[in-house]
């Protein structure tokens, strides 16, 4: 029971599957990327320094760390998807996402740093994303980390899923922050 529920708290929507080429998937993926940021915000909006400094999660990170790995994540995706759209099959420059997260900008600035940058890179990312042509997401990128291509309709999934994965993962951290605050107040009474 206790593997089943890290198992949840790890991946509160499920891990992500690779899924056919559509119209209407390619029209709900890009507005999953153009709509994170404002999801995001609405996410932590009301989070005190306290709550953004609990991890979602038993060895989990932080909320803070989260929110400024979603900034570092998709960054990484923006430029992976320009590579991906000029050069012939790219290499895909993995990075050290833990150590990443405990840098000092992580540590030390507020997530609006990360929630503002994230609101301008995916109004980037989604021009580019929604231009591209259907023969276009074929194009690949080669990660040495999973020894595979991906094809860019692979990554826009992928990133997609990425971003409400974390969201997700906020989002049911403040459930729980609520119910202890609610029974804590019950207890009280």
């Amino acid at each position: 029971m206790m593997e089943q529920n890290i198992e949840h708290l790890k991946y509160p929507i499920g891990k992500y599957i690779e899924q056919p080429f559509s119209t209407a998937q390619l029209k709900e993926w890009l507005l999953d990327i153009k709509t994170l940021p404002l999801q995001l915000e609405e996410a932590v909006i009301n989070l005190d320094e306290s709550q953004l400094d609990t991890p979602y999660r038993p060895d989990g990170w932080t909320i803070k760390q989260v929110v400024h790995h979603l900034a570092d994540s998709h960054m990484n995706a923006y430029i992976r998807f320009k590579l991906g759209l000029t050069e012939n099959k790219p290499t895909i420059k993995p990075y050290e996402e833990q150590l990443w997260a405990e840098m000092a900008d992580t540590k030390n600035l507020p997530i609006q740093i990360s929630t503002t940058l994230l609101f301008a890179l995916h109004t980037r990312l989604h021009e580019v994303l929604k231009n591209i042509l259907p023969e276009e997401w074929n194009r690949t990128l080669y990660h040495p980390e999973h020894k595979k291509e991906m094809t860019l309709w692979y990554l826009l999934g992928m990133y997609a899923w990425h971003g409400k994965h974390h969201v997700a993962h906020i989002t049911g951290l403040c459930l729980i922050l609520k119910r202890r605050q609610c029974n804590k107040r019950t207890t009280e009474i």
